[in-house]
């Protein structure tokens, strides 16, 4: 079948002017060339390794923001294209918030899981992001939770989260620490 291709930011979130990040784009297949475009204009061929191809930002300006996705090419022929990935530049005002999980960071498969992102601003809504990609939207006026039922080992991964006001001026938290989920 066609290959897919998926497209994360590494670490995630917004980031803040000056800030860094890479754009991670993942293929199954590991033999052709990946191009990165930025709306409908093409930014680079980029390297790759092992089915995976990585550009960095280093000292994001506003302009960096936008929409993201990733072609993946064999043979000069576009086989497969991401979704696309939206990348926010502005400046983090808020601090990080707290990510807790419960019962604990090793679990077996099929056990129920909460995380708890906990942010000293009221009436923020976050984002629980997983290996880079988010994995919930969290919306609460206090506690932000998110339950994982069942979990099984895809589950398992590196999670952070980040927070931002509910108001038309939506300011940004910085991110959380990580936890490192075990399911076995």
């Amino acid at each position: 079948g066609a290959p897919t291709i998926s497209i994360f930011l590494k670490p995630p979130g917004v980031i803040p002017p000056g800030g860094s990040t890479t754009i991670c784009c993942i293929c199954q297949r590991s033999y052709g060339s990946f191009v990165l475009y930025k709306g409908s204009h093409q930014l680079h061929t980029l390297e790759q390794s092992g089915g995976r191809a990585e550009f960095p930002i280093s000292n994001a300006t506003y302009e960096d923001g936008g929409t993201y996705n990733c072609h993946y090419l064999e043979g000069g022929t576009v086989l497969a294209r991401s979704g696309e990935l939206e990348v926010i530049v502005k400046e983090l005002r808020l601090p990080s918030p707290n990510l807790s999980v419960l019962p604990g960071h090793q679990v077996t498969a099929g056990a129920d899981v909460m995380f708890r992102c906990t942010s000293a601003q009221p009436s923020t809504g976050c984002y629980l992001y997983l290996e880079g990609q988010i994995r919930a939207q969290l919306l609460s006026m206090e506690q932000g939770h998110y339950s994982l039922s069942h979990v099984q080992t895809g589950d398992s991964g590196r999670y952070s989260c980040q927070c931002y006001t509910i108001d038309a001026w939506r300011e940004w938290s910085a991110v959380s620490n990580t936890l490192d989920l075990v399911v076995r």
